[in-house]
């Protein structure tokens, strides 16, 4: 779709979840002050109980229910809104600045070479045991004096929990997020990312700030993450489609160790004997010829 002159774009943000009502319910109170405001917001979970409180959160919410994973519920989203020239993702529990919506439509109507916008992490709970929502906020406010962002960068990928995709080229090429990626979706946005960079630019966009709080709770067991750690990467590089197989085996790689080294005295909140368990069965369905990213979801 192309803008008519002086006609506003039509973002619509988009967060898909699953057992985690109340955080969704805190990252939807903070949307009431994005200083530009999403045309709508649409949330796809698997069951009403995951979306308890969400509508008293933002009035006006869509809700839907739909069948259960990551990629599944945000082609849902997707579909939902065939009027929208944005759907910017955002995951459950991450928290955007005040200023983000109104960053990225900036720089989308000014670019229209740009595709794929993702935005300044503040900090991410995901690489520790987390962080709470009165912690992101203090982050958030901390930043608020910072000094003006830098330019946008090029980037490989966008990072999918705060992640802008402009539909145009989605829809003329027939790209969404592959379903055949189960549960959290493991590199999800990697794939679609280097899908869409056949068509434009991926960048990161520093003015468009956030905190991902990284929460535990509703996200898959050890087993079935560490299966999709190795599934994952090596079927998205067998596409062909912009991931190299070397970056693949470096992310597989870069994982195993980590899930080896700390095995014995694991990370309280990361399951990583779990991990390692689900590594080695992929590995060995690797060896066996049977190896598919669904299987990490029956595990």
């Amino acid at each position: 779709m192309t803008l008519r002159e002086g006609e506003a774009m039509k973002i619509v943000i988009g967060i898909a979840t699953a057992g985690r009502a109340s955080v969704l319910a805190e990252t939807l109170h903070d949307l009431k002050y994005q200083t530009r405001q999403p045309d709508e917001v649409v949330v796809c979970a698997p069951s009403e109980e995951d979306i308890l409180g969400a509508a008293e959160a933002f009035p006006g919410v869509r809700l839907m229910t739909g069948p259960r994973g990551l990629t599944r519920q945000r082609n849902a989203i997707i579909a939902a809104v065939p009027d929208a020239e944005i759907v910017m993702f955002f995951d459950d529990d991450f928290l955007a600045d005040a200023h983000y919506l109104e960053a990225v439509e900036t720089h989308m109507e000014a670019n229209d070479r740009t595709v794929v916008v993702t935005g300044a992490v503040l900090a991410d709970g995901i690489k520790g045991p987390g962080l709470g929502v009165a912690e992101g906020r203090a982050i958030l406010a901390a930043c608020a004096q910072r000094n003006g962002p830098g330019a946008p960068e090029s980037v490989f990928t966008g990072y999918g929990c705060n992640m802008a995709l402009r539909l145009a080229p989605m829809r003329a090429f027939g790209l969404s997020f592959d379903e055949r990626l189960p549960l959290y979706g493991w590199q999800e946005d990697v794939d679609l990312s280097r899908r869409l960079a056949a068509y434009g630019e991926i960048l990161l966009l520093p003015g468009a700030q956030g905190v991902h709080l990284g929460v535990k709770r509703g996200r898959s067991s050890g087993i079935k993450l560490g299966y999709s750690q190795v599934a994952n990467p090596l079927y998205i590089a067998a596409k062909g489609e912009g991931y190299p197989r070397t970056r693949a085996w470096e992310h597989i790689i870069r994982n195993l160790l980590s899930n080896i080294a700390k095995a014995l005295r694991p990370e309280p909140y990361i399951d990583r004997r779990g991990r390692l368990v689900g590594n080695m069965l992929a590995f060995f369905d690797l060896v066996r010829g049977r190896m598919t990213p669904e299987r990490a979801a029956t595990l």
